[in-house]
């Protein structure tokens, strides 16, 4: 008779109040608009405490935005790619979760914005797993390009910005929290 290996799946929550992700993009050849969301919530599911086999999923808020470029009016340029009114939310669910060393995943996963779903390949740091107060926390920096076409961003910011022209490409870093 064969044994076998039982695998406990557990649902870990995104800590929302110590994670942030970072939306920038290219404009002027030089400089970066960029504006963080965050206010969002997620989860992560992990077989047998292990990274290898994680299901990541969450949803982006746009309407909670938070400008860091203050000479530039940044939510004009959030506006203008995204509308939020319409689709207030940027939401990702991975399809697969690659372990390729203690620290390096790739991450691959349905990436929805403007209503339009599209397969992303983004790389997944595996920071720290720790205990602290009896919490158990799993920290995790997911970064990636996204090219603006794929979603439709294609805003001509150019007519708006007295010149300033916009990149092809969106970077999204997100820094997430993970308890149990």
């Amino acid at each position: 008779m064969a044994a076998t290996l039982q695998l406990n799946t557990t649902k870990w929550s995104l800590n929302s109040n110590q994670s942030d992700v970072l939306i920038k993009a290219r404009h002027s050849i030089i400089a970066y608009i960029s504006g963080s969301l965050n206010k969002f919530k997620g989860s992560i599911d992990m077989q047998n405490n292990e990274v290898e086999d994680a299901c990541i999923e969450f949803n982006l808020d746009v309407k909670n935005q938070e400008s860091t470029l203050k000479n530039i009016d940044s939510p004009l340029y959030i506006n203008d790619y995204l509308d939020s009114n319409t689709f207030p939310n940027i939401t990702f669910k991975s399809t697969s979760f690659q372990k390729i060393s203690s620290n390096i995943n790739f991450l691959k996963g349905n990436l929805t914005v403007n209503n339009i779903t599209k397969t992303v390949e983004l790389d997944a740091q595996l920071i720290n797993i720790t205990v602290q107060n009896g919490t158990k926390t799993a920290i995790f920096e997911i970064s990636g390009l996204i090219k603006r076409k794929d979603f439709d961003l294609v805003a001509n910011a150019y007519n708006h910005t007295n010149g300033i022209s916009l990149g092809q490409d969106i970077t999204l870093t997100a820094n997430l929290e993970f308890v149990i």
